[in-house]
């Protein structure tokens, strides 16, 4: 049976995601691995560094979240790979939100407080803060496992698929909603506020100094707007399922296409990368050059190709005119 054009709407925005997410944080890794090993890294490099750790946590998850689309949201590959791919994802989903959280606060008190950021602008400092992240979201997302392993009294047929992670009974729903709305409440409202607060004087600093070029503002605001986007658009539906869930005392089934919101978070990260950090412009940079030489010299390769191939044709076809009129 063919996929529902949900499914394979879903299944194409998660290709889509996996094809541009995966090699653009490939090359945030290594330019951030780069600056990381050099002399004196600043905190933000840290946590740029584990935010790039768990983009590629979730972009390596995805393929079996294709595998799920692609059978209508039904699982295939057994409970425990279930539980495994759902805590991964739904962990590096929530670590990403502290941890911009994270470089919010750095790049305020980069500009609110410079003397004091550069006496206290410590590696280990940006160590504890990214443990701090992984802690809490994969301390509360193993709440993923603990409901996969609930004993209930729901007889599955043996013969049709399972779902991982939906159609939970009474016994479950009572475990998740509210588990589900301190998600929303620890790891998505708070962290978005902060965020919010920091790259508001962030940016209101910036603009209102004259002395700051004209590149940097606009890096100041072009970061400040993806991240924001990152939480309202990215994160936020998948959350207000949450809080909505929590109420109506159900799992809302429009959630699949919340989480794939939450999917492209790791495909706008990239640009979060290039506003924040010299390091990850120069990598992009040398890369789009890289790709526009290639582009460039494939085009001519194309080009000369097909003068070749019309020559050719020209030349078979005096051919065979001179030896239709007997000269």
């Amino acid at each position: 049976m063919a996929p529902e054009p949900r499914s394979m709407g879903l299944l194409f925005i998660y290709c889509i995601s996996f094809f541009f997410g995966l090699p653009a944080n490939l090359l945030a890794l290594r330019a951030f691995v780069g600056r990381v090993r050099q002399p004196h890294p600043a905190p933000v490099h840290i946590l740029l560094l584990s935010l790039t750790v768990a983009d590629l946590l979730l972009l390596l998850l995805l393929p079996f979240k294709m595998i799920e689309a692609a059978y209508d949201f039904l699982w295939p590959l057994g409970n425990a790979l279930c539980a495994l791919t759902a805590y991964g994802f739904y962990s590096g989903i929530y670590c990403s939100t502290w941890l911009l959280a994270g470089i919010s606060i750095e790049r305020y008190r980069s500009v609110a407080f410079p003397v004091q950021y550069k006496l206290s602008r410590r590696p280990l400092y940006g160590v504890i803060a990214a443990l701090v992240s992984g802690i809490l979201s994969f301390g509360h997302c193993s709440i993923v496992i603990i409901v996969q392993y609930l004993p209930t009294h729901n007889v599955s047929d043996p013969e049709s698929l399972p779902v991982c992670y939906e159609n939970f009974t009474k016994e479950q729903l009572d475990v998740v909603l509210p588990v589900r709305l301190e998600l929303c409440l620890v790891l998505f409202f708070i962290p978005m506020a902060v965020t919010t607060f920091c790259y508001w004087r962030f940016v209101h600093i910036m603009l209102s100094r004259p002395q700051v070029g004209t590149k940097k503002r606009w890096r100041a605001v072009g970061l400040a707007a993806v991240t924001l986007f990152n939480f309202l658009v990215c994160f936020g539906p998948y959350n207000v399922s949450h809080v909505v869930g929590f109420f109506q005392k159900s799992s809302q089934n429009w959630r699949a296409c919340a989480v794939l919101f939450s999917a492209l978070n790791a495909c706008i990260d990239p640009l979060i990368f290039y506003f924040s950090s010299s390091a990850a412009r120069r990598a992009f940079d040398r890369e789009l050059r890289r790709l526009q030489t290639w582009g460039a010299s494939l085009s001519a390769e194309w080009r000369k190709a097909r003068e070749a191939a019309v020559k050719k044709g020209k030349a078979s076809a005096g051919m065979v005119n001179d030896s239709f009129t007997g000269e």
